[in-house]
Order: structure tokens, then C-alpha cells, then sequence
């Protein structure tokens, strides 16, 4: 009989990986951003241990979206004073500050717990071609 093998934060090693988002559909890069923050790719996989890998996207301005969302998905914020509900489409949004816009989509699906908003900060989103993480030597992903 095996033993279930239990990862540690000291075992863990972390890759750096680089997505195109140009031409790709908002959710489905979203999910396999989450997925590798998670690092339910890999066979030591921990629920309460951050196994995931860094995630370098780029083009985050060029992503696109089916259907109607552009106009009819509604993003909220609340300023905190009485009547301060402030909404803004999909289509305002993703032309004003698409970085907030993948962030929100990918960060939907990690948990939501402080293990959550440890892996959110692996994530680097840029609107363009251009990234700082040359240096990393990011594996590009190619779609899946």
C-alpha cells in the first residue's frame, strides 16, 4: 500500500511561464491561467499548499469575448457612500484597463482564501508584446 505524498512549500519548484492572449476567448485563457496558479497541472498538486507556477500574459487588450458580452455583461463597484454604485460594461472596461479585466476573470476562479491571494500576485499581466520578465526565461504556451 502507498502513502499519499503530502507537497511542501520547501519542495516546490517554480517554472515561469508566458501566454499569448491575442485572438483567445477571455474565460478559456482565464481557466488555464487559474489552472497553472493552482498548479493542478502538476502530479504533486496540495489543496492547502501554493503549488501553482508564475504566469506572465501578454496582449490582455487584444482577448476576446462570445456573444453579447461586450455591451450587455455589467461590471459593479461601490464607492461606499449612499447611491454610489458605479457600473461600467465589458466593452468600456476592457478599452479603458483590459489588465483589470483578465485579472478579475482568472482571479473568479482561484480560491477564495488567503491562499488565493497569494496566487493571484504570480500572475503579471500586460496589455501589450512587451514584458520586464525576460530574465525568468518564461516557456511559452502555445493554445490548448
Amino acid at each position: 500500500m502507498s502513502k499519499t505524498i503530502s507537497a511542501k512549500k520547501e519542495d516546490i519548484t517554480k517554472k515561469w511561464y508566458l501566454i499569448d492572449a491575442k485572438d483567445r476567448i477571455l474565460g478559456r485563457v482565464a481557466g488555464e491561467v487559474a489552472r497553472i496558479l493552482m498548479g493542478k497541472h502538476k502530479t504533486v498538486w496540495t489543496p492547502n499548499v501554493d503549488t501553482g507556477d508564475f504566469v506572465v500574459v501578454i496582449n490582455a487588450d487584444k482577448v476576446k469575448v462570445t456573444g453579447k458580452k461586450l455591451t450587455d455583461k455589467t461590471y459593479y463597484k461601490h464607492t461606499g457612500y449612499l447611491g454610489g454604485l458605479k457600473t461600467e460594461s465589458l466593452g468600456s472596461l476592457l478599452a479603458r484597463k483590459p489588465v483589470t479585466v483578465f485579472t478579475h476573470a482568472v482571479q473568479g476562479m482561484l480560491p477564495k482564501t488567503k491562499l488565493g491571494k497569494q496566487m493571484i500576485k504570480k500572475m503579471k499581466v500586460y496589455k501589450g508584446e512587451k514584458h520586464p520578465h525576460e530574465a525568468q526565461n518564461p516557456q511559452k504556451l502555445e493554445k490548448a
